[in-house]
Formats: C-alpha cells, structure tokens, sequence
C-alpha cells in the first residue's frame, strides 16, 4: 500500500510537472508569436475618432513570377462611399527577412493612413509580398532564371492590377513608392528601372550596392551590374529629371548603409534629381522606421498631386 501510493505521488508529480511544462511553452510560444507581429510595441489602435480603413489580401496574377503572388491592399475609410474619388497609391517593400503585414502590424501604417485620411490626405497602401519565403532572398530584383522577375512583378503585374480593380490615379503622377532595409533598394532600383511608373521614390535604411548572391544575380553574378541602381540612375536622369521623379531616404546615424546613401545623395546632387537625405538619431531598426512612418507618409501624400 506505501509503495503504491509512492508511485501515485511521483505520477502525480510528474503530471503537475508536464503541466507547467506545457503552459510554460504555450506562454513561450504565444509571447514568440506575440513579438514576431509586434516587435514588442503595442497591437495598432486608432485615436479616438478616427475611422479605420479595410485591410484586404489579393491574388496577383503575374507572368513575370509565373505564378499568382501574394499582396495586401489598405483601402482609406471613406473608399467605398466615395465611388467617384480617385485615389494617390504607396506602395511599401519589406525588407528581408519579412513580411508584407509588417508595417501594418509593426510599423503602424494602417493607423497612419487612418489619421492622414480623417485630415483628407488618404492613400491606398500597396504591400506586395516580395519572396517565396519569409526567409528567402530576392532582392526585389530580376535575378537569374525563370520565374525571377521581382522588379517586374513590381511595377507592371502588380500595378496593372492595382489600376485595374481599384479607383486609382492610373499614371506615374500618382504613384509613390517605398520601402525599408532591403525594400528601401528595392524601391530604388525598381524605380531607376522603370522611371515613368512612380513619382516619389522613398528608402528607409534602405542601400544601393546590391548584395554580391550568387543565388540571385547568377553563379558568376553577371545579372549584378544590371540591378544596381547607381549605374541605372545616370542613364535615365534625363527621364526623371522630366517627370520631377522625388527621392527622399533616410539612415540611422549609426547605421553602416549611411555612407552608402550619402553617396547616392551626392550623385543625384551631380545629376540635378530632385531628392532629399536625412541622417536620423538611431540604427536600422523597427523603432526608427516606425518613428519615421507618419513623416514617410507626408511626403508622399504632399509629393502626389491629388
């Protein structure tokens, strides 16, 4: 009797024991998940008073991919009562890794959007998913091989059916795009590429020498000359002095892509490209670019004739 109420404790131990083991990795797994999204700032939550807008996912056919790609589109409060207004485009590249839902989620955009919008500044937000992981590199770029075509997924499949199944501005003129870390590149070099497609041109601790990837610019990287943005930017500043084309990119003080930037800031100095580079208190973080997101937003609405 002693010996079998011996086992029933160190079975009821045991048990207790699987128990807190097992809230313990739930607690774990939901604080993981919690910071993936957040990055630990608080879940988005509107002011008083401000209406929110309508987040929604689409399917984008693309030839340039070979497959229909993920996106998601932020529609400003007031889309569906106004059918007769047309509306400014952002368009927002994550960085890498990453995620489209990122600047809603972390960076904040969706509140942004929502507050710029009850002041009668509202655009659509744009946030494509640019990889086929969250943890595998493109680039944004139009790499080697088939089915690789990001920069072109980008500004034609991708815009055409924005254009086709919103009320937008369909041109150039009303057009901005932007992105951070990789994306902030990407923005870059998708626009240098195809000049008449986007008027402003942002880069959040973004950077201008592609990264040497085999993976992505070809065993001996000969696709890597022709995915870098300071080459490009000379042979169509003709193009984008024509259009008013804006670039406006930022750094961290501390951050290593700085020189790079401040470089590039200098050539469109030489090529008399209208632009503007800021060097801000911090690294290459969440918390700079989320701080920095209502003043991203400002000069795009402010930048894009309505």
């Amino acid at each position: 009797m002693t010996l079998r109420r011996g086992y029933g404790l160190q079975a009821l131990t045991a048990l207790l024991a699987c128990g807190f083991l097992a809230v313990g990795l739930v607690g774990a797994r939901r604080y993981f998940d919690n910071y993936w999204v957040y990055r630990g700032f608080a879940p988005p939550s509107d002011p008083v008073a401000v209406q929110p807008g309508t987040l929604e996912r689409v399917s984008v056919p693309s030839a340039a991919l070979g497959h229909p790609q993920e996106a998601y589109v932020y529609l400003p409060n007031g889309y569906a009562s106004q059918p007769s207004r047309r509306y400014r485009v952002l368009y927002l590249l994550h960085g890498f890794p990453g995620r489209p839902l990122a600047f809603i989620e972390t960076i904040d955009m969706g509140v942004v959007d929502d507050v710029f919008t009850k002041h009668n500044e509202p655009l659509i937000l744009v946030m494509p998913f640019g990889s086929t992981g969250t943890f595998t590199d493109k680039e944004w770029a139009n790499g080697a091989g088939p089915g690789n075509g990001w920069a072109t997924f980008v500004a034609r499949d991708l815009v055409r059916y924005v254009d086709a199944h919103y009320r937008t501005i369909p041109n150039g003129g009303g057009r901005a795009i932007g992105g951070l870390s990789e994306g902030g590149y990407g923005a870059i070099n998708i626009a240098v590429h195809h000049p008449e497609e986007f008027s402003v041109v942002e880069s959040w601790s973004g950077y201008e020498r592609p990264d040497k990837l085999r993976s992505i610019f070809g065993r001996n990287l000969g696709l890597l000359a022709a995915n870098d943005p300071r080459i490009a930017v000379r042979r169509v500043a003709p193009v984008l002095r024509r259009a008013g084309t804006y670039f406006w990119f930022y750094s961290g003080s501390t951050d290593p892509m700085r020189r790079q930037n401040a470089a590039f800031a200098r050539e469109l100095t030489s090529l008399d490209i209208a632009h503007r580079y800021r060097l801000v208190y911090g690294g290459h973080n969440w918390a700079l670019w989320r701080n920095n997101a209502r003043l991203a937003y400002r000069i795009a609405v402010t930048r894009l004739p309505e």
